[in-house]
């Protein structure tokens, strides 16, 4: 199961599972973009996927779809926490404390956070049933280090509070959860740096030169960690962190 399945990187999560030979669950709120992933899935890999409606911020739809998912496919043995980044009609937050909006806050923490507690809780039984459960929290480098305002200047792009609080909050959930679903269930958790998605060029070149490998991540980048922490590979690996950063974490 992937939540946030409609998205760039779970496009990389999907193939990389389905690689390994796991059935695909394609978790997102949008209906359409989600069937057109679990579609795109089949067709382009030739992977087994199906897609359910959830809205990860909401109980009784997470509960919902996790329980349709089950009852298709007779189980579930990893999940990946991916879900982030709810569309609203708000303005984007900007850089200085002072101007970022407790509407983004609440409904950030709600997908980012609430949503990974909703649906590991959901999940855990069927996990634990199952043969070697595993789940993999995608978290990020800001949650594990303070943001650094310089790379932004010059342009319209921020650094909310919501964020460091979500993503320092998945990290520590992974530490709860590898303790307290042991041993049936191993939880870890991915820290990506940044993806490259056209930022301005003045971001780029300070991230970059910020970098010891000396660029940006992609979305491909991704697809070894998360093979790494679902499989026999990690057999004996649990409440960790990797951060695939290109080495920012490292100065």
């Amino acid at each position: 199961m992937i939540t946030g399945g409609a998205g760039k990187i779970a496009e990389a999560f999907a193939e990389s599972l389905g690689e390994l030979g796991a059935t695909i669950c394609i978790f997102d709120v949008a209906e359409e973009a989600a069937n057109e992933r679990a579609s795109q899935v089949r067709q382009r890999f030739g992977f087994q996927s199906s897609a359910f409606v959830a809205d990860v911020a909401r109980e009784d739809s997470v509960q919902a779809a996790v329980s349709a998912a089950v009852a298709q496919f007779g189980g579930v043995n990893i999940l990946i926490n991916n879900a982030a980044y709810p569309k609203l009609d708000l303005p984007n937050d900007g850089i200085e404390v002072e101007t970022q909006d407790l509407a983004h806050w609440k409904a950030n923490l709600d997908v980012m956070l609430t949503g990974a507690f909703l649906m590991t809780r959901a999940c855990a039984p069927h996990l634990r049933r199952g043969e070697r459960g595993s789940v993999t929290n995608v978290a990020s480098i800001y949650g594990l280090l303070g943001p650094d305002m310089r790379l932004y200047d010059g342009t319209e792009m921020g650094n909310p509070a919501y964020y460091a609080a979500a993503k320092g909050g998945i990290v520590q959930l992974t530490r709860y959860w590898a303790t307290t679903l042991a041993p049936e269930v191993r939880v870890n958790c991915i820290a990506p740096g940044g993806v490259w998605r056209q930022q301005p060029e003045s971001f780029h070149e300070r991230y970059k030169s910020r970098t010891p490998l000396g660029r940006m991540a992609t979305e491909e980048d991704l697809k070894g960690a998360v093979a790494y922490l679902s499989s026999d590979l990690s057999a004996y690996v649990t409440g960790q962190v990797l951060a695939v950063d290109g080495g920012w974490t490292a100065w």
